[in-house]
């Protein structure tokens, strides 16, 4: 077994994390803060997602100014659920971080394990994660360990890659490909026949509406694994997206000058299409 050096206590890192666990416990300590003393580990969720989001966002805009802040955030977020979770007798800090390195310890035996000749590094991960599911009497399905309060693009990127992992996957990026142009023919088939079967100014009938959001559904799924395909993450590509979306709606505004409802949709178009070829005119 490989010899984990241990951190130094004088380690910056620990000093500041060690500052953060003092404030964190002052304001959970009799006399703190009220708000802080009312939270729950539930209460305390969401404000974990949404400084995730943040700190990804920092990330992503590349500045490491920002990113360190939001950082410290969503450690905040992390430290606080674990002391509440002190608090009630469930677990600590301590104890979680314990966990998960015994855990990475376990995955990474091309690592840690002198004696383990690894293949591929991904494939022991997910074959250790099966064994440990398996020894805690767990599901096994090649599909179990994706959150289900995890994003919907992200939740098919990790079932698609999974599944590509254990050899359901098509050859070529083709494939993929083609499973998009599939789905979106099938879509348009239900939008036909909603077209024809629907009087002019009403909504589809409730199974035409029903077959439609399957197919649309569909659609984003394969759209989404073909991104998976390509390396991508569908996530990722899509927060782009919108920020584009967004910027170009504001010069949009901009240069129509008014009320937007007061424009014919022709205006708004030309605005819009001004807006991309003065962004690609700048790139």
């Amino acid at each position: 077994m490989t010899t984990i050096e241990p951190v130094q206590t004088d380690d910056p890192r620990l000093l500041g994390l060690r500052h953060l666990l003092a404030v964190v416990d002052r304001l959970r300590a009799p006399g703190g803060c009220p708000w802080d003393q009312a939270q729950t580990e539930a209460s305390m969720a969401p404000h974990l997602v949404e400084e995730a989001h943040e700190w990804i966002e920092a990330i992503e805009e590349g500045s490491a100014s920002q990113a360190q802040a939001e950082a410290g955030d969503a450690l905040l977020a992390v430290l606080m659920i674990c002391r509440i979770a002190q608090d009630g007798e469930r677990y600590d800090l301590g104890q979680a971080a314990e966990k998960c390195a015994q855990k990475l310890i376990r995955r990474h035996p091309h690592v840690f394990d002198n004696e383990h000749h690894a293949g591929s590094s991904t494939q022991d991960w997910e074959a250790i994660k099966r064994e440990e599911r398996e020894d805690a009497g767990e599901d096994t399905s090649a599909m179990a360990g994706i959150p289900k309060a995890m994003p919907a693009l992200q939740r098919v990127a990790r079932a698609s890659g999974k599944a590509i992992g254990v050899g359901f996957a098509w050859p070529s990026v083709a494939g993929a490909l083609d499973k998009v142009r599939e789905e979106l023919e099938e879509l348009e088939q239900e939008l036909s026949q909603s077209d024809r079967e629907a009087a002019p100014g009403t909504a589809p009938s409730p199974e035409n509406r029903t077959a439609i959001e399957h197919e649309l559904g569909d659609l984003l799924l394969a759209s989404a694994t073909l991104a998976r395909y390509l390396d991508l993450d569908p996530e990722a590509l899509c927060r782009r997206a919108v920020r584009r979306f967004e910027t170009r709606f504001r010069s949009m505004e901009e240069a129509v000058g008014g009320p937007m409802t007061e424009q014919d949709l022709v205006s708004l178009l030309k605005a819009w299409e001004s807006s991309k070829d003065a962004e690609v005119s700048k790139d």
